[in-house]
């Protein structure tokens, strides 16, 4: 227990799933957490979920497509609580009837997943440092994922938009960390959020199990807790890195599952 006492969180796309998982958790640890998402009744109803455990939470609209709701969002958490001391950067998007190969994908969709899972990181992290270079220090968390190191079939603006999370997340900490500000990211990968296991058939999600090196999925506070780790002097030496947290599931060659049942 608090080991984030005393200190101040903005999570963006803390309505459900990671998010929520984070901002319970910090809440848990001692910190004040400010919720936002585009879906605001949603991030306040878990926000008075957090209240009534004895944690201190409140919630905020964030269109994280916006720069103003951005600037906003960090407005706000300063407003109220006096100072941001963690920013985690949460929000990511994609659609797989748009987001396909190079040679069929919706151009707009490109533009529009850059903007959201980069460019919105980008400036979370321009509208909090300041605030955190005033208090003498912060943690700034992104979220990547794992498409950020392996190519696919679809997704290429997912995986490329992921890809510049963690090359931001580097620059990021060179730049600031004089300033005590660091800067970690976390790749996750499958995890069985709300929103996966409703976009992900029960024969896709065997798929994944079948080259994941663990034999289950992650669930959202094996993210949650890295975050909070990250959020905490505990890794007060550890900066522009990015923690894979994906079962085992990138680290073999991939066709090692099947040589094992060739063996049985």
């Amino acid at each position: 227990m608090n080991r984030v006492s005393n200190k101040v969180a903005l999570l963006t796309g803390a309505a459900s799933g990671i998010g929520l998982s984070a901002a319970t958790l910090l809440a848990a640890e001692g910190a004040s957490v400010v919720l936002a998402d585009f879906n605001h009744a949603g991030a306040d109803t878990a926000a008075a979920q957090i209240r009534r455990r004895g944690g201190d939470a409140a919630a905020i609209f964030l269109d994280a497509s916006n720069e103003q709701s951005i600037q906003e969002a960090v407005a706000f958490t300063v407003a109220r609580y006096g100072k941001i001391d963690i920013l985690f950067n949460n929000v990511g998007l994609t659609n797989l009837r748009k987001d396909l190969d190079i040679v069929s994908m919706d151009l707009a969709e490109w533009d529009r997943l850059m903007n959201v899972n980069l460019k919105s990181v980008l400036l979370g992290a321009r509208y909090a440092i300041p605030h955190m270079q005033e208090a003498g220090g912060g943690s700034i968390i992104n979220t990547a994922s794992m498409s950020a190191f392996a190519g696919d079939s679809i997704r290429s603006a997912y995986g490329t938009s992921k890809a510049g999370v963690v090359q931001l997340t580097k620059y990021i900490a060179t730049q600031y960390g004089k300033d005590q500000i660091r800067c970690n990211a976390i790749a996750p990968g499958l995890i069985l959020t709300p929103a996966a296991k409703a976009n992900m058939s029960p024969s896709l999600l065997a798929t994944f199990e079948k080259y994941n090196a663990l034999p289950y999925h992650g669930e959202a506070d094996d993210i949650g807790h890295a975050v909070v780790f990250l959020a905490s002097d505990e890794s007060k030496f550890m900066t522009g890195q990015t923690l894979q947290i994906e079962g085992g599931h990138y680290i073999g060659n991939p066709t090692s599952p099947d040589f094992m049942a060739m063996q049985d």
